[in-house]
């Protein structure tokens, strides 16, 4: 019994590998779209979301299994439930390499972006961020997963200063208000994305120690 659970397990977390890698394509590929206006990637992108999507279901489908079959022991239940908790942050994290794309496509001929090193810092560390996050569940790192919890520091320090020189930039060029707006909640959906690869990073310190630190569970 305890055989065909690890062996279970093992699907768990190749299913978790596959889902990150989704979303660090579907992050780098946002990011080259905010640089490139790319039409090919943001029909790709769409793709990509819908794997995320079925991703999703397919990792519940086997938590649920595991839950409901295996019997699993305390150790194996926090990290079960971690994975649970885990997809729904990833799959948030396709919705807004998503809407970061929407944003291109609604706004592209007003927008600006290639010199704008703040983004490009910020779509790197999330895509890393993401990156580590899966990883450190997959080898249940706790030291790794802090890190990541650490880092979204730096996004968020990025994220302040894209604010504050576009609000300084609307004042000086009032006519490009809408594409100083534009690049703005580009830049908040990247800062999303790193909380949600932090929360991610959250729930793996949950499942190695037992304690959840990032609210009520």
């Amino acid at each position: 019994m305890r055989n065909r659970f690890e062996k279970q397990l093992l699907r768990l977390n190749q299913e978790m590998i596959e889902m990150g890698s989704l979303c660090e394509e579907m992050i780098t590929a946002a990011s080259k779209i905010v640089a490139t206006r790319d039409k090919e990637l943001m029909a790709d992108i769409q793709g990509m979301e819908e794997e995320i999507n079925q991703k999703e279901r397919d990792i519940e489908r086997i938590c649920l299994k595991l839950l409901m079959q295996q019997q699993p022991v305390a150790t194996d239940l926090r990290v079960i439930s971690a994975a649970l908790k885990m997809v729904s942050d990833m799959e948030r994290i396709g919705d807004q390499a998503c809407d970061i794309t929407g944003i291109i496509q609604k706004d592209a001929a007003v927008l600006n972006l290639k010199e704008n090193t703040h983004l490009d810092k910020m779509a790197k560390a999330t895509i890393d961020m993401v990156s580590r996050s899966i990883r450190s569940f997959i080898k249940q790192n706790l030291g790794l997963a802090r890190e990541v919890i650490d880092q979204d520091d730096l996004v968020d320090e990025l994220f302040k200063q894209v604010k504050k020189e576009s609000i300084t930039l609307i004042h000086e060029d009032p006519e490009k208000g809408e594409e100083y707006v534009a690049i703005v909640l580009i830049a908040k959906y990247f800062e999303r994305i790193g909380d949600h690869a932090s929360n991610i990073a959250e729930w793996v310190e949950f499942a190695i120690t037992g304690e959840y630190k990032g609210g009520s569970l």
